[in-house]
């Protein structure tokens, strides 16, 4: 053959099998679902397809849709694989037609399971389960090693494990998840241990509501809300988690409303998380949590309310790797801990005994307010080293700080005991405390404070809206408070900049104390 018809030939071969020609020959199109259809249909609008067992066999391509008649229930395990991904800007859609969700049925199964594919949408469907005591022992919908994954306005129930689970997965994006009444969590993170390879994942306008725990799971907690681990570059924000936890079958650790472990670069701002529950003589059941082998994360702008365990749990277990560099700021923590054994707004608890893996924690223009119990709880557990407690407003019933505190640095904080002024481990006169501890002392002054912080309308929080943070008034300060210009400047003494945010997204000048102004 001539060379010229041969180059001919073998350029004409890779233009046909290009994934570009691919996409310009290929005619994508919509699949319906309707339960009066029938499986030796087309699948168009006018002759659907009946069962998801049909779906499943159907060759499904980027661009294509997937329409599940509104208000009609099915039965069955929607799979997804490698055969069947999206493509960039042509994504493999997922949903209802009609006003209302339609609903997969997983029955004892997952109901959406999505397995090394990419570019996949769904969105306003409802996910059911037999329930987490009547059968089921799956998760809900699982996104298992896939990218380029985006879920949104989907409700998950009925299921043993997590709702929602996304495991070693990248660039995945939810939305609108309503997850509740399942087992282990309403939504779950994870990848491989230790490898942190979830990556890039996005949490927004979720609610974890009545996840109350796995009745198999007789070793380890359950009833989270939402959980997080071996992941990084994770963004939780405008969530909430409320009510999980209330029938874990052990006694041992607990739940958590919202939380972290062996995760790095996590940020959890603008959440709720309150009334979450742990199984009675159990730890846990709060409210946030950056657990172990938490590295350079942030929690802020978050609102913890009236939770059994602690509203921020800072914590670090024997075993996981080490714990640095992480931020919690402008929160507010009300009457959280009164339950389990924290009896505090926050608690601190290393079980490593080792300072070196536990280290450097900026805590810095927060309120506890807690009229129940403690502000601080140090455990029995609790070496640290390099934690800083900065221009925060701290209220207790009694006594505002409980445990051994080791070596903890605090500035320009604001404590007050309701019952007694002031009150630390017996100590009721401020200055007393200053020169026995060494604490709140800077270039030779006196730099904490004990005043009423006069808080506007502390207690009795009932906010459920993620979305309303920005009206929540109740732990301003006042206008002419001296905890308006008694702080500290975290840029000028620790080269920390405090983000310019205040808890309700006002300003957030420097030198002020508290979250909100």
């Amino acid at each position: 053959m001539p060379t010229a018809r041969l180059l001919l030939l073998l350029l004409a071969c890779q233009l046909l099998f290009s994934p570009d020609v691919f996409s310009r020959s290929y005619q994508s199109r919509g699949y319906y679902l309707d339960n009066t259809g029938n499986d030796f249909n087309d699948g168009s609008k006018e002759h659907p397809l009946k069962t998801i067992d049909r779906l499943n066999a159907v060759s499904l391509h980027g661009g294509d849709t997937v329409y599940f008649k509104s208000g009609e229930i099915f039965a069955g395990q929607v799979l997804i694989d490698s055969s069947k991904a999206g493509r960039q800007n042509t994504p493999l859609v997922i949903t209802s037609y009609g006003d209302n969700n339609a609903t997969i049925d997983g029955g004892n199964t997952t109901a959406l399971t999505i397995t090394n594919s990419s570019f996949i949408k769904v969105y306003k469907l409802n996910f059911n389960g037999a329930g987490r005591k009547e059968g089921n022992t799956k998760d809900g919908v699982a996104v298992l090693y896939s990218h380029d994954i985006t879920l949104d306005d989907i409700s998950i129930q009925g299921f043993q494990k997590a709702g929602l689970l996304v495991y070693s997965s990248v660039d995945v994006r939810a939305t609108k998840v309503y997850a509740h009444n399942n087992g282990f969590a309403g939504i779950f993170i994870n990848g491989d241990y230790q490898k942190r390879n979830s990556n890039r994942i996005y949490l927004g306008d979720c609610k974890a509501e009545n996840n109350p725990g796995d009745p198999t799971n007789l070793t380890n907690h359950s009833g989270n809300g939402i959980i997080a681990g071996n992941c990084k570059n994770l963004l939780i924000e405008y969530c909430t988690a409320t009510n999980n936890g209330w029938d874990m079958p052990r006694i041992g650790n607990g739940p958590v409303g919202i939380w972290c472990y062996e995760a790095d670069s996590v940020v959890i701002q603008h959440c709720i998380s309150c009334r979450n529950k742990t199984s009675k003589g159990s730890d846990d059941g709060g409210g946030f949590d950056l657990d172990g082998g938490v590295t350079n994360s942030v929690i802020q702008y978050c609102l913890s309310y009236e939770n059994d365990g602690s509203g921020y749990g800072i914590f670090q277990y024997d075993g996981a790797s080490n714990w640095h560099d992480n931020t919690i700021r402008f929160c507010i923590s009300e009457n959280d801990g009164a339950v389990s054994t924290a009896h505090a707004g926050v608690l601190i608890w290393n079980s490593s005994h080792d300072t070196a893996q536990f280290k450097r924690c900026y805590f810095y223009n927060n309120v506890v307010y807690n009229n129940k119990t403690a502000a601080i709880c140090y455990a029995d557990e609790s070496e640290q080293a390099g934690f800083y407690f900065l221009n925060n407003i701290f209220v207790a019933k009694d006594s505002i700080l409980t445990g051994k505190e080791h070596s903890g640095v605090f500035l320009a904080n604001d404590w007050w005991s309701l019952n007694n002024r002031f009150n630390i481990a017996g100590i009721k006169d401020f200055t007393s405390w200053l020169q026995q501890y060494k604490k709140e002392q800077y270039n030779g002054s006196v730099a904490g404070l004990n005043i009423k912080p006069k808080l506007k309308r502390p207690g009795k929080t009932s906010l459920a809206n993620a979305l309303k943070l920005n009206q929540f008034k109740r732990y301003s300060i006042p206008r002419r408070s001296r905890l308006r210009s008694s702080g500290i400047n975290l840029l000028q003494v620790f080269g920390i900049a405090n983000g310019g945010k205040a808890f309700n997204q006002n300003a957030a000048p420097e030198k002020r104390i508290g979250a909100c102004f």
